[in-house]
């Protein structure tokens, strides 16, 4: 039997200032509870992961270097190289050009939410997969 996940109800008071902005910006996205859940969720793993940060883009909000790839990006071309282990790592920095410790940070965010990026793999793949099928069906269209 699985056990129902437990919510709880955190009160916080908000300078007048920090409350209008979260409106604000709440109206856009979702509403104020929605927005605050999510800077809460971010902030936290930002602070587990130095290095990560969180961008917004067509297919929703991703985790990537806060100077470089997305992670999913990344553990991407980590699981396509030939090496395992450290040497993968290397491999993998080298491929895309970055160093090392940039590769670490994304495997160590892969390591605690590895559903979640594994999802957003699948989700380019299948992307990429139907732009592909649609560029040949057009191709074939010229024929």
């Amino acid at each position: 039997m699985a056990l129902a996940r437990k919510e709880s109800v955190l009160s916080v008071r908000l300078g007048a200032s920090t409350n209008e902005r979260l409106e604000t910006r709440g109206r856009a996205s979702g509403g104020k509870s929605a927005l605050g859940l999510r800077y809460i969720e971010e902030g936290l793993r930002t602070d587990e992961h130095p290095g990560i940060v969180f961008r917004p883009g067509p297919a929703g909000r991703r985790p990537g270097l806060a100077a470089g790839a997305d992670v999913w990006e990344i553990i991407q071309a980590l699981k396509n190289v030939e090496e395992r282990g450290e040497a993968a790592i290397a491999a993998t920095a080298e491929s895309m050009g970055l160093e090392l410790f940039q590769v670490e940070v994304a495997v160590g965010y892969y390591a605690d939410y590895r559903e979640e990026v594994d999802e957003w793999i699948d989700r380019v793949q299948r992307e990429a997969a139907e732009a592909e099928s649609a560029w040949r069906r057009r191709l074939d269209a010229l024929e």
